[in-house]
């Protein structure tokens, strides 16, 4: 076991800055944290459009992918502030977006899997579509926003959250049932399910029916006296990758390389490894028989799946292209903030890992942009379209640039007082240590100090001071070597936790025992750790952390 002494040396220094942090008042509050300014009339108030996509990486063109179509998402970026480096608290998705809506840290909602409701397991911690609730706002949500099941109370938060009841696309209950056709023409339950929409249940998909549905609350809303919060959460591109079968011929397989670093690297410590055990139950992956947990993918079924989901990412931006076109029709981009996120990225074959469950770059670090009229771009003339509809098939179609961008690391936790901050509504304050107690309050840094720009001309790329920021994420494991469970462990089954730290020049991750009944990790009980050099080590293939306890130390990890 190498020595832990300076890896928790470190950590305890970052995450004790952090955690006063987090003690400090916020600004806008008095001294008892109370607010002290009137919110927005209904009539000066922004609507706000929320787009959550499911297990979205950064495959998108506007992010520099240049083999991705993703034209509507990229137009949606080129009016935006476009953030180059957010990152989720924790690669599984209904930890991700409890974490998110409510501003607080999974270690605050103690929601590490699928199976309690953070209103009984933590504390009645409000959210944002609730926050925008209580100050006037119609809230909506259409499609997967929260994770649906005992971590929204079977309900999506009902009746906390929305002024109405969410709404779920019917044909949802037939994702993960067997209407993938195969080769010998029968129907099975795969990973890889390209569908012809005359031959399933329905004739139609969830995320079709999700864009219908919210354009059709967009109508209603125009004419309405308040302002609206409307979320939109989109399956795909999330496993099984069913999606019309024609946006396979974007992607042809000869066009389709291999991730960077396919292998297992040497230096990962096996509680660090994901089994991607959902991939393995499905039925074409059992039929490749692959040893577990280490059993690599054959090369021409590694290239499908990454097919599949760049086919999956553009079928979802005509979605997205869909639904901001309507917004324009409806003359309501003058008059909305629109924010794009996912609830985390997922790994395509890098580290011979696939799915997310990792503290690694490729499953924490999400597409985050905000559109906000008049701020991020000039207000529309009457006659003019900001979000005309773009043919992701259209071959004369150019890669539309990013607006503004900003280089810093930021967090998901950061969504709640940003999106309440553009809206014009109080900051809710920091949240106190330990704040089991308050209702309201945030754990994430508000990012609004971004949109505090006023030259159109001036330099499009954003910076503050690159060591000053920081991302945190997390993951547990069940035991210290992969195993069924390993992806997604319940809490009861919860022995080891991975803290992870991002900075602009490396990611530091520490694995420790974790009690499960106490809700506390032990820091003096370190199982791994994991190092990584952004700089030279960009994909985080060599694990420097046994060097690290030597005392040969670059001057830049010296706190």
């Amino acid at each position: 076991m190498p020595r832990p002494e300076w890896g928790l040396l470190c950590l305890g220094l970052v995450l004790g800055s952090f955690c006063a942090s987090l003690g400090s008042a916020a600004l806008g509050n008095n001294a008892k944290g109370h607010l002290t300014e009137a919110p927005p009339s209904p009539a000066d108030a922004l609507n706000v459009l929320l787009i959550i996509v499911d297990d979205l990486r950064l495959s998108l063109g506007c992010y520099g992918d240049k083999l991705i179509k993703s034209p509507n998402i990229d137009q949606l970026a080129s009016h935006s502030l476009l953030f180059q480096n957010a990152f989720a608290q924790q690669a599984v998705c209904a930890p991700s977006r409890v974490s998110f809506l409510t501003g607080r840290r999974p270690d605050t909602t103690r929601l590490y899997d699928f199976n309690s409701y953070w209103r009984v397991q933590a504390g009645n911690f409000s959210t944002i579509p609730q926050y925008f609730k209580e100050n006037g706002y119609v809230t909506m949500s259409v499609g997967k926003v929260f994770h649906p099941g005992i971590s929204s109370n079977h309900s999506d938060d009902s009746p906390y959250s929305w002024s109405i009841p969410p709404y779920h696309p019917s044909s949802e209950k037939y994702e993960n049932t067997k209407t993938c056709r195969g080769p010998d023409g029968e129907l099975h339950a795969n990973l890889i399910c390209p569908v012809d929409m005359a031959d399933i249940p329905e004739g139609t998909l969830p995320d079709k029916q999700s864009t219908k549905q919210a354009i059709q609350l967009l109508e209603k809303m125009k004419t309405s006296a308040s302002p609206f919060f409307l979320a939109i959460g989109y399956h795909k591109p999330h496993i099984p990758f069913r999606y019309p079968k024609e946006f396979q011929k974007l992607y042809p397989l000869e066009n389709i390389t291999l991730a960077p670093d396919p292998q297992v690297p040497a230096g990962l410590p096996p509680v660090a490894y994901n089994p991607w055990m959902d991939i393995r139950q499905r039925e074409d992956v059992q039929a490749l028989k692959l040893s577990v947990p280490y059993g690599s993918i054959p090369v021409d079924f590694q290239r499908k799946i990454r097919q599949s989901y760049f086919a999956s990412v553009s079928y979802l931006d005509t979605q997205v292209g869909h639904l901001l076109s309507a917004l324009d029709d409806l003359q309501l981009a003058n008059s909305t903030i629109v924010a794009f996120t996912s609830d985390h990225g997922w790994a395509l074959g890098e580290h011979g890992e696939w799915a997310k469950y990792s503290n690694f770059d490729v499953t924490t670090r999400v597409p985050l942009m905000f559109y906000v009229p008049g701020r991020t771009t000039l207000l529309l003339e009457a006659s003019e379209k900001l979000f005309p509809y773009i043919d992701p098939f259209d071959s004369i179609s150019e890669l539309v640039k990013p607006g503004r961008q900003v280089m810093d690391l930021v967090e998901l936790v950061s969504l709640f007082p940003t999106l309440a901050g553009l809206a014009g509504l109080h900051v809710p304050p920091r949240c106190p240590v330990p704040s089991f107690h308050v209702e309201l309050c945030r754990e994430g840094q508000s990012l609004l100090k971004y949109f505090r720009f006023h030259d159109w001309e001036q330099d499009s790329t954003l910076r503050g001071n690159p060591h000053e920021s920081i991302a945190y994420s997390q993951y547990p494991r069940p035991a210290d070597f992969p195993q069924w469970n390993s992806d997604k462990p319940s809490l009861k089954d919860i022995k080891v936790m991975g803290y992870s730290i991002r900075t602009i020049d490396y990611r530091f991750t520490v694995w420790v025992g974790f009690n499960p009944h106490d809700f506390l990790a032990n820091f003096s009980d370190v199982h791994a750790g994991e190092l990584y050099f952004v700089d030279s080590d960009p994909l985080q293939d060599h694990n420097m952390y046994n060097d690290s306890q030597g005392g040969d130390l670059p001057q830049s990890l010296i706190p």
